[in-house]
């Protein structure tokens, strides 16, 4: 596993055991965490892949960072949507200089969030459908403010989702979860849904579903 720093986001990086013609996925962590805490999946999940873990630009404390700040308070969550958009642009800039590097096939990846890193997800994905092979969202949340207009684009309708949430998630309740169900399912043509009998966190059963979505995904439109 290597550490890179050159790219306009630091990141880990966890080469598969053929190179060629491997795909690639792009793990994106929750707030207050960092770029070594999904990397520890990828031994778990599809063995073909090449795993790339960033770190979010926004330093909270020693080893903490975030995507973009987030003000706690007693009426619920406040976001700089400003600070969002900047995250999300590094984001793109990101995908691209992997896409050129590694050239997966295809030329897109499959990116992977949990919790804030679920709604870098899916704002690149509303953004920049054209980069991504698919999108798996833990834990996370729509950004409301930011949906696309319907009905949206066929790239993003084409895009598969797979979405979990704990029903028992205290952090981002699972009616977050239910409420992107809804909107994904009106609008997008591939989607998987669970929930999982845990709390912020992703289960068992859940790797267990990552793993056989993406060798299904990746039998589709990779051919490997």
């Amino acid at each position: 596993m290597l550490q890179r720093k050159h790219l306009s986001l630091t990141c880990l990086d966890l080469p598969p055991r053929e190179p060629e013609n491997a795909p690639v996925m792009i793990m994106l962590h929750g707030y207050g965490s960092n770029e070594k805490d999904l990397i520890q999946l990828g031994p778990m999940l599809h063995d073909r892949f090449r795993y790339i873990s960033a770190r979010a630009p926004h330093t909270l404390d020693l080893g903490m960072f975030g995507w973009f700040p987030l003000e706690f308070t007693a009426n619920g969550i406040i976001v700089d949507y400003e600070a969002a958009e900047e995250a999300r642009a590094l984001l793109v800039t990101f995908i691209s200089k992997i896409i050129a590097e590694y050239r997966p096939p295809g030329g897109r990846v499959f990116l992977m969030g949990f919790s804030q890193g679920s709604v870098m997800s899916y704002l690149t994905a509303f953004e920049r459908p054209e980069l991504l092979q698919g999108v798996i969202a833990c834990s996370g949340q729509l950004p409301e403010k930011t949906l696309p207009a319907e009905p949206v684009g066929e790239a993003l309708a084409g895009l598969p989702f797979l979405v979990m949430h704990g029903i028992h998630d205290e952090v981002l309740p699972v009616s977050k979860g239910r409420a992107a169900h809804e909107w994904l399912k009106e609008n997008v043509r591939d989607l998987t849904y669970r929930e999982y009998p845990v709390a912020h966190q992703i289960s068992q059963n859940g790797i267990e579903l990552i793993r056989s979505w993406l060798e299904e995904r990746v039998q589709k439109t990779v051919g490997l």
